[in-house]
């Protein structure tokens, strides 16, 4: 669905941030740290990262991290703007961008946020493949010295939407689990061969990371 009028897509956004807080509020979590305690809302404030999580999971980390300082790269497609206004309503900053839209000015953006804030991405977004990683949130940690958090996340028997990422309706009341990497720093000098072995390897572990989440949640 396009949302081309700017305040049908707040209503919506008011809606949507009301909806995400009362439904996915009703889960109980368990999360897995695979190295440090680096949930976003138990660190210092001069602690940053960029944290990484699939598509398909959005809906977790957008209420269990709201509120502390961090930026979303969201699309600048017509239904990105509707996905803004659920999340600056629900606690975070947006920056708006793509691969495929606005790219360059997004990565700049995010490069400057890096300095006060944690950075978002959902590496398959907005528009997939799915689980398939895009290189440049890979860019984005070399540039910004930002370690990467790979995020798993899982759900007991979720529903799951048909949309290409099969996006993940957690039931109400049921029980989700994320789990953590260790932070992954990239270096600065690195060149675009090595910067794809590092893409490919964080994809392989990023899909691993998240179905070791789903079988911990179906316990």
């Amino acid at each position: 669905m396009k949302i081309r009028s700017p305040m049908f897509a707040k209503w919506i956004g008011l809606l949507g941030a009301v909806i995400i807080r009362a439904w996915i509020g009703t889960l109980s979590y368990r999360f897995y740290h695979l190295g440090p305690v680096l949930d976003p809302t138990r660190l210092q404030a001069k602690d940053r990262y960029i944290y990484v999580a699939w598509h398909e999971n959005i809906l977790v980390p957008c209420y269990e991290f709201a509120g502390v300082g961090i930026q979303v790269l969201i699309s600048q497609h017509h239904d990105g703007e509707m996905i803004a206004q659920i999340c600056q309503r629900i606690g975070f900053g947006t920056i708006r961008g793509s691969s495929t839209r606005g790219g360059l000015k997004a990565m700049r953006e995010m490069i400057r946020a890096s300095d006060g804030a944690h950075i978002a991405v959902a590496p398959d977004g907005p528009r997939g493949p799915r689980r398939q990683m895009e290189l440049g949130f890979v860019y984005l940690a070399a540039k910004t010295g930002l370690p990467i958090v790979l995020l798993g996340i899982g759900h007991d028997r979720p529903w799951r939407l048909n949309t290409w990422d099969r996006f993940v309706l957690p039931r109400p009341f049921s029980q989700a689990v994320i789990v953590s990497t260790e932070p992954i720093t990239i270096p600065a000098d690195v060149n675009r061969e090595q910067l794809e072995a590092y893409r490919a390897d964080l994809e392989r572990r990023l899909s691993e990371l998240t179905d070791y989440a789903e079988r911990l949640a179906m316990r």
